[in-house]
């Protein structure tokens, strides 16, 4: 895992906060200095957060969980559509559906039509359908591509939430808390901490500093799947190995099965001189 290099994070603008007269008190440990009307944020502690961060989601990325990444602002849009492709995890970049989370079982509903439509394009039944009928199908699809698509493989709740700028995704934030799901976001100096497990304290509105934290997070998840991997190709060795030594168990029962047998001639082979010393005495008698 690559370490976190404070001029490097320097160089990507991630220390620069909001206007001090926006700040929120929580954010006072994370907060260096003050520089013309702006909070400097402490990337000393931006750096151990984000070691932080990285060692919990790679162990969760290792166990198989997904990790849905949540940012709808326009700069950091398409960052986290990219990372999150990257890795294979699904993201949400369009606005948040409401109860994406708490009524999960409907959202999943919503990805089954999307599936449907597709199945009647691929068989044939679309093209039965009337014009103004295809067309209303279209839009809806579009639709649902739109909001969901990013999440059509997420069968199950997510692991985890990575969320950058948890102030603009506030529904997200609740509704994770509410099901105790871990969330790890970027959080500015206008936002409350205390409201996230995992904090990363840095510049959410600057796409540099976007990129740069998303990156560092990507590269944990992407070594925790690769972990997992590597962990199931030794298991599948491990079982052919066991076989082995299975199909070879039948011979040596077979030879255990033949040794009462030579032991069971023996005694006949003991008799033979008795009957001929019966012989010679009744010889002798006579």
């Amino acid at each position: 895992m690559a370490q976190t290099e404070v001029k490097d994070l320097l160089n990507a603008g991630v220390h620069f906060g909001h206007l001090t007269r926006k700040w929120n008190p929580n954010m006072a440990p994370y907060i260096y200095m003050e520089r013309n009307g702006i909070h400097i944020i402490n990337l000393y502690k931006t750096a151990a957060k984000i070691e932080e961060a990285q060692e919990a989601l790679k162990k969760i990325a290792a166990s198989g969980r997904k990790i849905l990444f949540v940012a709808t602002k326009k700069q950091a849009k398409d960052i986290v559509a990219d990372k999150a492709k990257n890795v294979n995890m699904p993201y949400i970049t369009e606005r948040w559906p409401g109860g994406m989370l708490t009524n999960f079982v409907t959202i999943r509903k919503a990805v089954k039509k999307m599936a449907a439509i597709d199945r009647m394009k691929k068989d044939g039944t679309f093209e039965t359908l009337s014009k103004k009928e295809r067309l209303q199908v279209d839009r809806l699809r579009a639709k649902l591509e739109k909001n969901l698509g990013s999440i059509t493989d997420m069968s199950r709740l997510p692991g985890a939430l990575f969320v950058v700028d948890i102030k603009r995704e506030h529904i997200a934030i609740k509704e994770a808390r509410k099901l105790k799901i871990p969330i790890f976001a970027m959080v500015d100096t206008n936002s409350d901490p205390r409201e996230v497990e995992y904090v990363i304290p840095a510049n959410d509105d600057a796409s540099k500093s976007i990129e740069k934290i998303l990156t560092l997070v990507s590269d944990a998840v992407a070594e925790g799947l690769q972990q997992r991997k590597q962990e199931k190709e030794a298991e599948s060795k491990g079982e052919t190995q066991e076989e082995a030594p299975k199909a070879e168990a039948p011979r040596a029962e077979t030879a255990a099965a033949e040794v009462p047998v030579a032991k069971e001639k023996a005694p006949k082979a003991k008799e033979a001189p008795a009957e001929k010393a019966d012989t010679e005495e009744k010889a002798t008698e006579e």
